[in-house]
């Protein structure tokens, strides 16, 4: 194997495929901890996986001897960065690669490719969406996906595809994130005998799907999204666009009947300005611990933040609030409530309540929270929803 690559195309290529690296692999196991370089096309390869994860990118080389060389991922990245600005030059000496770049030459022993397990391929593509959109509905709905892998299911964000239509939602119990956004599916879509198109879900590991869509969301970028089975049967999921491909392992399980607990409207609505609410949760959380709540008591015209209590530091703001309804008070999780805020792509935060009779009532329901375009509005539902459940205050 001998070719030549540009640095800083290269560089990049090793440092994105390198994050797929397992963090400790297993002595048995220890060339999963090489990235594979694939000089056997027109194209280099670069590559890693985990049997859970794969990621590769290509990258323009000029190959004069064509091969496959594995080598320890996470040095060969910490030595790219490093390199001075010239051509990158590759090649095979014995058990060793040699990286040699202007001035600067790299000996890095190999682990055996043989023994490396071969990557999944892509299913077939089930449809296209640009990638700046798909990232920025992923972030918004990442946010309230589970981090306690005991309860895998709920690691996930849910992927369903309807027609033309693409639905994310994520939650961890006490918050859940929907959003809905067109994309192009790639075939003709065949409807059911009622009229309707069939359905495609799939269940992604929030955090491979973040990292993902993140790296696919350059200008022009279109990603490709591919469900279905894998060469042994296992459910797959894969991203490609530009020059890199992400195929991952779907979690197992049922996820929670998310759809039953959106209401179709919000009788009790408190609007107010997002730069506001923001800074003013932030001030006032700080004399509040970690897992304490604020509390929000909406009354015509302003809104009381508090935090604190007893013998405790204590805080109250007040906020100018468009709101015409009953006083009522509610309490949040103020980081659940500072990520939602920032999710929204908008300058104003529509507060929705269950009840606009019973202040008690809709005090202990979960709150929707929405952009500018909401269903009041438009009539048709907003494209971001999230759901906070309240805090129930001791008294």
């Amino acid at each position: 194997m001998k070719f030549r690559v540009e640095r800083d195309e290269f560089t990049e290529a090793v440092a994105w495929t390198a994050r797929t690296l397992p963090s400790r692999p297993t002595t048995q196991l220890q060339v999963l901890s090489g990235l594979l370089l694939d000089a056997t096309g027109p194209m280099l390869k670069v590559a890693a996986y985990d049997y859970e994860v794969a990621a590769q990118s290509t990258v323009h080389a000029t190959v004069e001897e064509e091969g496959r060389g594995l080598v320890n991922g996470k040095l060969l990245a910490e030595i790219t960065r490093a390199l001075p600005a010239a051509p990158v030059d590759l090649s095979v000496d014995g058990t060793r690669l040699v990286l040699s770049c202007g001035n600067a030459r790299f000996a890095l022993p190999m682990l055996p490719v043989d023994d490396y397990p071969t990557l999944p391929a892509m299913p077939p593509v089930t449809g296209h969406i640009e990638g700046s959109a798909f990232a920025a509905a992923v972030s918004q709905v990442a946010i309230a996906a589970g981090r306690d892998d005991t309860l895998p299911v709920l690691t996930g964000v849910r992927i369903e595809i309807e027609g033309d239509t693409l639905t994310l939602a994520a939650t961890d119990r006490y918050r859940l994130a929907v959003r809905t956004l067109k994309w192009r599916p790639a075939a003709e879509i065949d409807e059911l005998a009622d009229g309707a198109p069939p359905t495609t879900v799939a269940l992604v590991p929030a955090r491979t799907l973040l990292d993902t869509a993140k790296s696919l969301s350059g200008s022009g970028v279109e990603v490709s999204i591919a469900l279905g089975a894998g060469p042994s049967g296992e459910t797959l999921a894969g991203f490609a666009g530009s020059t890199r491909q992400t195929t991952t392992r779907l979690l197992e399980g049922q996820f929670p009947p998310f759809r039953k607990l959106l209401p179709d409207s919000s009788p009790l609505i408190a609007q107010l300005e997002i730069a506001q609410l923001q800074e003013a949760v932030r001030r006032v959380a700080l004399v509040a611990a970690k897992t304490a709540p604020v509390q929000l008591s909406f009354s015509p015209d302003h809104l009381v933040l508090e935090a604190g209590t007893g013998g405790e530091a204590q805080a109250t703001e007040t906020l100018p609030v468009g709101y015409d309804g009953p006083e009522l008070s509610v309490a949040f999780n103020p980081s659940y409530l500072l990520d939602a805020l920032g999710a929204l792509e908008s300058d104003v935060v529509r507060i929705g309540f269950a009840s606009a009779e019973d202040p008690v009532v809709a005090a202990s329901k979960p709150a929707i929270l929405t952009g500018k375009a909401a269903a009041d509005d438009t009539g048709e539902l907003p494209d971001y929803r999230y759901l906070l459940m309240p805090i129930r205050l001791n008294g």
